[in-house]
This record gives C-alpha cells, structure tokens and sequence, in this order.
C-alpha cells in the first residue's frame, strides 16, 4: 500500500489500521518479556519488586528466581506493515490482580496466551476467561532454559483445547518469534471471521 492511495480518489492518505491485542497467561510465564521483545517504542511496564508481604499469595514454585511482577499492565506497539499497528496489553498473571483484566479486554481483537510447561495449570483462568467471551486466543509456548520439552500436541491436549485454537512454540525473548505469535492471532481472528488478511 502506498502512502497515497490511488483507489480512494482523492490522494487522501490512508491511517493504518490499529489493533489492540491482549498477552495473558499465569504468573512468571513471559508477557512482561514478550511485550518488551517485541515493541518497538520503550515499553510501559507497572512492575514492582516482589516483597515478604506476598508470600503467602505468590506462588514462586518454578520461578524462585523472579524478583518483581506486573501490578496492573505492560504497554508496547508493533507494526506489522504499513497497513497494520499492533497495541500490546500485557495482563497481571496474578490472581489478586484479574478484577483489571475487563478494562483490558475491552476492544481487544484477541490474545496470545503464554503457556510455561513447569506450571502449565496457570495457562487455565487465561484461557477459561478467553472461551467465555468468545474472544479469540492462540497459545504459545514459551522456552525456558533447562526446562524439558513438550510436542505442541502434547500440550494442546493437557489444556483441552481444540484443533482449532493455533498453538506454537515461541521464545518470549526474541523478537521474531514474538511477531510470529502475534502474526498468528491476526490470521486465526481473520479465519474465524472468514476474512482475508495479509500481515506479511
């Protein structure tokens, strides 16, 4: 698309379209690191460092070594092409935090939703909120060092879900595959839709 449109006429230049995706999944699984890796403005992170007063209600098992957590939201863009900017809304993965994630939600085209095999069970409340509302979610799986690997299959099964939901492994930490997760959403909204969409 260039900047001028011929087909509109006028030579009145065309804003991209602007979509509003939602990253999820439990505590310490990425989302924070996902949007980071892939914004290309400096990303708006709410974290605070984690403290005595929390440990009774954070579950550290598996992720003893993370110092601090999303309090409210991470903020990030990413454009696609020039016909198509992302805006990334990084959800708390806490349960003392979900009363927020209504507001975030609102308007959202869809989700990616983490997936970290060491807790696999924390991927359920993102899921379960997303097949209520109908709101349209791929799951990647997000590699940690050291951790052993699951077949995508294996993991489709264990979260119950469908042939239908698009599920992928990714690495929170690189760019491009943060960008292919976020491809994928775009394309399964566009599919569920009937809908034609080039984001390449």
């Amino acid at each position: 698309m260039n900047a001028l449109d011929p087909a509109d006429g006028a030579g009145v230049r065309r804003l991209p379209v602007a979509l509003k995706i939602l990253i999820a999944g439990g505590f310490g699984v990425g989302k924070t690191t996902l949007v980071g890796a892939v914004s290309e403005i400096r990303p708006l992170h709410t974290e605070e460092v984690l403290t005595s007063l929390g440990a009774g209600t954070d579950d550290l098992t598996g992720v003893e070594a993370k110092t601090t957590t999303t309090v409210a939201m991470d903020f990030g863009r990413i454009t696609i092409n020039e016909q198509l900017q992302i805006y990334l809304f990084g959800t708390p993965g806490q349960a003392r935090f979900w009363f927020l994630w209504d507001e975030l939600a609102y308007g959202a085209l869809g989700a990616v939703v983490l997936a970290d095999t060491r807790r696999l069970a924390d991927c359920f409340p993102s899921i379960d909120y997303f097949e209520e509302r109908n709101i349209p979610f791929v799951v990647g799986v997000n590699s940690f060092d050291g951790v052993p690997r699951f077949g995508v299959a294996a993991v489709r099964e264990a979260l119950d879900l469908g042939p239908e939901v698009p599920v992928l492994r990714c690495d929170a930490r690189d760019r491009q595959s943060g960008r292919d997760l976020l491809v994928a959403l775009v394309e399964h909204v566009a599919q569920r839709r009937g809908e034609l969409v080039s984001v390449t």
